[in-house]
């Protein structure tokens, strides 16, 4: 199945993207093996075979060996990097126990541009089609940023910029400094995490108060076209197959409603709950995070779906577990 394009800022991406976080092996600092390699080779054309050419790393995933293994897949197929969209996030750091550091972010200048040569030196390629940053720097100085980001864009080695996890404020604020264009705001959206529906259905409503997800912000991108992307869209595979005996009541009974509505369209279930993402105007974007072929291709099964508005409020309705104010 072949999944419907984007063409956003003259990036002709597939409506799905592969999200390359399980590719090598998993969060060890175990060596890479040569089943992990194939393994990646083996997603990498479920992707294709599916009609999608856009893939998703970040430097901190697996240790980076999420970006080595797929650069192993490029060199072993040279003409496989004129055909596809990589895009990779930086501004995570991880805890150094010796020096009594936590997790942190990190946004300034120094360390966007190394760690832009290290992903180009993981994943063997001269230049991203998009940067994002990971997730907010509290200490962010947007025109930092915007210096990394021209020198980057100049040198060739990054196309487009975008962020994860911002807000709309925070987006406006980076924007501000910034000569280029933002193109993409990649945020965790799926049938089970529903804060970016509950912000705008909750308005003046009390239970506004308890919605996390930043007012405005979906909005906000739709108007300055900004592509939205979904991390975690499949919720783990909460409606499509995850063992679900201590869920609550709620997520069972929207996993059989996802099921019966698969089964009625002869479709899969994940191809169930990514259309009902994709059926929102946003134009949202999945990033699926697997890499089994089989679950990619079941995933591209989404672009096929004919959803009605009564489907996709009933889907709606059932995975918030009460009715709309």
């Amino acid at each position: 199945m072949k999944t419907l394009p984007i063409q956003k800022h003259g990036i002709n991406a597939s409506r799905l993207v592969l999200g390359c976080m399980g590719f090598g092996g998993g969060w060890s600092r175990d060596a890479i093996a040569e089943e992990q390699v194939k393994q990646a080779h083996e997603a990498v054309d479920a992707a294709l075979e599916s009609g999608i050419n856009f893939f998703d790393h970040a430097d901190i995933y697996a240790y980076g060996k999420a970006e080595e293994v797929f650069g192993r897949v490029l060199k072993e197929r040279p003409s496989l990097r004129d055909n596809i969209l990589i895009q990779s996030k930086t501004g995570i750091t991880f805890p150094d126990k010796e020096a009594g550091l936590p997790t942190r972010y990190n946004f300034s200048k120094e360390y966007i541009l190394n760690s832009v040569d290290g992903i180009l030196s993981r994943l063997d390629t001269t230049h991203l089609d998009t940067l994002l940053l990971h997730r907010p720097d509290a200490l962010m100085e947007p025109e930092e940023v915007a210096e990394a980001f021209h020198q980057l864009k100049s040198s060739g080695k990054v196309r487009y910029f975008g962020v994860s996890n911002m807000s709309a404020g925070q987006i406006k604020l980076l924007q501000s400094a910034i000569s280029d264009r933002l193109v993409v705001n990649q945020l965790e959206m799926s049938l089970h995490k529903i804060g970016w529906l509950e912000s705008g259905v909750h308005v003046n409503q009390p239970a506004f108060c308890e919605t996390i997800f930043p007012e405005g912000t979906l909005e906000y991108c739709r108007m300055e076209n900004i592509q939205i992307q979904a991390w975690g869209p499949l919720a783990q595979g909460m409606y499509s197959g995850a063992p679900l005996e201590d869920k609550p009541e709620t997520v069972q009974e929207t996993a059989a409603l996802v099921k019966r509505m698969a089964e009625e369209k002869n479709t899969t279930t994940e191809a169930i709950v990514l259309a009902w993402l994709m059926k929102h105007p946003a134009m949202i974007q999945p990033v699926i995070g697997t890499t089994s072929p089989k679950r990619i291709q079941a995933s591209a099964k989404a672009a096929d779906v004919e959803m009605s508005r009564d489907e996709w409020y009933t889907l709606y309705v059932a995975s918030r577990g009460v009715n709309l104010p």
